[in-house]
């Protein structure tokens, strides 16, 4: 296929606030469609074909990135009760083995899944609950074979290898065990995708017996479920992007009801952790970066709270952790993660002392209560991730293991920095940077620019041994933390939804136009990645400014924003109102009509652009890329390449498997490095 296939237009009538507009490409959504799939496979071999001169390439960034993996690994032990469980990838291999030793480390080894045997023969596989009962005895684990994410639930006798009954099938993936190791607790899926039941099974029982003991009926509100640290309670958080409420039921009466903890209050959100006789409640509540209260588990009404940690406008919290001696706090500050330790007994604080300048962790399991050692994964742009505990009485930082990256590297031959931009209304964004020690900031170096910026999710800088493909062949790399996340704190996240939207995208824009003057890159050598949302960076910010950007890697890209949000039986549109605005009212349609990727696609010279979309996605649905490239396709202005390519068996997160996922990746800079003319 040496032409791009041109999709057909098809005038779709639709009335928005008594206006009517055509949408020529409304036929794209229609998946029974035969034409519809022939047009995803003819882009897919219209990118085959347009790559295939890269192949050799593709072929060498892949084998980079394999080489640096030790491909034959473990994970550091978690230690619960009498036994150690981790996780174990061997070579050549696309998942990992769950395995577990009882009594020692030098005890024998006790596999108890093999994530590659329940792949095989599918195309697509995916982990997610993985939950042993509390004697240790049985397994509970859900896994979705499509990237649908509908997951079949299974339960396992590891003291037997046998399953104890037959899959419960499209369950929402998330699982508890009550204490009695025969309980357990799943989520179940509306029609539109939601978790919005938790649903009691006993183990053995017929499905058909099983009860729901909570609904939610708001289609905005998400169900979740937990167990809490202590083993005490089971808890159910209900949530949407501004509001939340929590049920609570006590963990050694599987039959009872759950108890809400304090009624939803619009715009109001809590969490709460137990520890002994009390509950830690994180809330907004008249505190914009939350503030932590506490109160007897006994009396939960919102009078008997009492202040524990007060608001900061500087500090902003985001979660509690409780131990038997130690209360942590999680939170950020000056754009990064910290961890505040407070004993619990004595009430004395202190900071854990991160010494690089840009650099993030992980909060990592913490299943025993009774340990003053906390566990984390420490990470930077040039160091790689590195599991610790630190003692939190003695302050002393325990190197468990640093993933060891082969090949020669070299942490110390590479440069990170802190950059900031200035954005259009005088606000400082702040760019974490990372590239090859001793480049000359000539503005003759390409540039990979990444953004995301909504939801409250920050980009915060780690490690990918896979970017060094980029960055060794002379590349600058770069996160721009923009508004929309929450890297500088809530207001952060505030300042770029609803109708601040358009911050996020000039506030990238900023950014690009800082890497150029501070000469890390130039126009014609600057290029652009984002997904999901960050795909509608990208799509946003191509529009506004086409001439900034050289090439631009859009995965799995809300593109069509006003399409889908008007239409509420899309999986996820009610839900995401709080984030966008509800386009039913006339201002928000409005406002997102100025910035919609698709609605804004005009008669322009655009930037190289690789587009990627999963057949299965249902957080993105298909069709969303599939009309944005057919829109642009017609319309732009220039002989740029333009290639989209769709994943026909996998889901929002693309290929699931290790190998897989790389492959994919050495595709998209294959691209980015043809692009720029770059030749080995």
């Amino acid at each position: 296929m040496s032409k791009p296939p041109i999709a057909k237009r098809v005038n779709h009538e639709i009335n928005y606030h008594g206006k009517t507009t055509v949408d020529p490409y409304f036929w794209l959504r229609d998946k029974e469609n035969p034409e519809v799939i022939q047009y995803l496979n003819d882009e897919n071999d219209f990118t085959k074909e347009s790559l295939k001169h890269t192949k050799p390439l593709q072929e060498k960034i892949y084998a980079e990135m394999v080489s640096r993996m030790k491909e034959t690994d473990l994970s550091v032990p978690i230690k619960r009760d009498n036994f150690y469980y981790y996780s174990r990838t061997v070579e050549g291999k696309n998942y990992k083995i769950y395995c577990r030793k009882n009594g020692s480390l030098d005890a024998p080894e006790e596999i108890l899944i093999d994530g590659n045997k329940l792949a095989e023969g599918k195309k697509y596989f995916s982990l997610r609950a993985f939950k042993m009962s509390d004697d240790h005895n049985r397994l509970a684990y859900t896994a979705d074979y499509d990237g649908s994410e509908f997951y079949s639930l299974y339960v396992l006798d590891v003291t037997t290898g046998k399953f104890l009954e037959e899959p419960i099938e499209k369950t929402g993936g998330n699982i508890l065990w009550a204490n009695d190791n025969e309980t357990l607790f799943y989520t179940t899926l509306d029609e539109t995708h939601r978790p919005y039941r938790l649903v009691r099974h006993k183990v053995g029982a017929p499905v058909s017996k099983d009860a729901v003991v909570f609904e939610e009926p708001d289609g905005s509100f998400f169900l979740g479920a937990y167990k809490t640290k202590s083993n005490a309670f089971l808890m159910i958080h209900l949530g949407n992007k501004i509001t939340s409420e929590v049920h609570y039921l006590d963990a050694n009466t599987p039959e009872g009801t759950f108890t809400v903890f304090t009624p939803r209050k619009k715009n109001i959100q809590y969490s709460v952790t137990h520890y002994e006789d009390t509950f830690y409640v994180l809330t907004n509540e008249n505190a914009l970066n939350f503030k932590i209260m506490k109160t007897a588990v006994s009396t939960t009404e919102k009078s008997s709270w009492q202040t524990y940690i007060d608001h900061d406008p500087a500090v902003y919290l985001t979660d509690v952790e409780a131990f038997n001696n130690h209360i942590v706090v999680h939170c950020r500050k000056n754009g990064f993660k910290n961890i505040q330790i407070i004993n619990s007994k004595t009430q004395e604080a202190h900071d854990i002392q991160f010494h690089d300048a840009v650099y993030t962790y992980w909060e990592e399991p913490n299943p025993d209560f009774n340990t003053n050692l906390l566990r984390f994964l420490y990470t930077s742009l040039s160091t790689p991730r590195s599991v610790f505990n630190y003692d939190m009485d003695t302050r002393e930082f325990i190197l468990l293991k640093e993933y060891e990256v082969l090949g020669g590297f070299d942490k110390s031959a590479y440069e990170t920095r802190l950059v900031k931009a200035t954005a259009e209304d005088g606000t400082v964004i702040p760019i974490s940077v990372v590239h090859k020690k001793g480049i000359e900031l000539n503005g003759q170096n390409p540039c990979l620019l990444y953004g995301y910026g909504s939801y409250g999710h920050p980009s915060d800088p780690y490690f990918s041994s896979i970017r060094l493909s980029l960055i060794d062949r002379g590349f600058v790399y770069a996160i721009g933390h923009i508004r929309g996340g929450s890297e500088m704190g809530r207001q952060w996240y505030e300042d770029g939804k609803y109708l601040n939207k358009r911050n996020t995208f000039t506030d990238f824009i900023a950014c690009g136009e800082q890497l150029i003057k501070e000469n890390f890159t130039s126009k014609e050598k600057l290029c652009i990645n984002g997904g999901s949302a960050g795909g509608l960076l990208m799509g946003a910010c191509i529009n506004l400014r086409p001439d900034l950007f050289h090439a631009a890697v859009a995965a799995v890209p809300f593109v069509d924003v006003i399409n889908t949000m008007m239409d509420d039986t899309i999986p996820l549109t009610i839900a995401e109102y709080e984030e966008w605005g509800n386009p039913n009212e006339p201002k928000y349609f409005e406002y997102m009509s100025s910035y919609c990727p698709y609605t804004n696609v005009g008669a322009k010279d655009y930037p190289n652009l690789l587009i990627t979309a999963g057949l299965n996605d249902p957080r993105v649905q298909y069709w969303e890329p599939a009309k944005w490239i057919a829109k642009l396709r017609h319309l732009k202005t220039n002989d740029n390449r333009l290639l989209m390519k769709t994943n026909m068996g996998a889901g929002h997160g693309g290929a699931s498997g290790r190998y897989e996922y790389m492959k994919e990746i050495a595709i998209e800079y294959a691209f980015l490095l043809d692009c720029l003319g770059i030749e080995e």
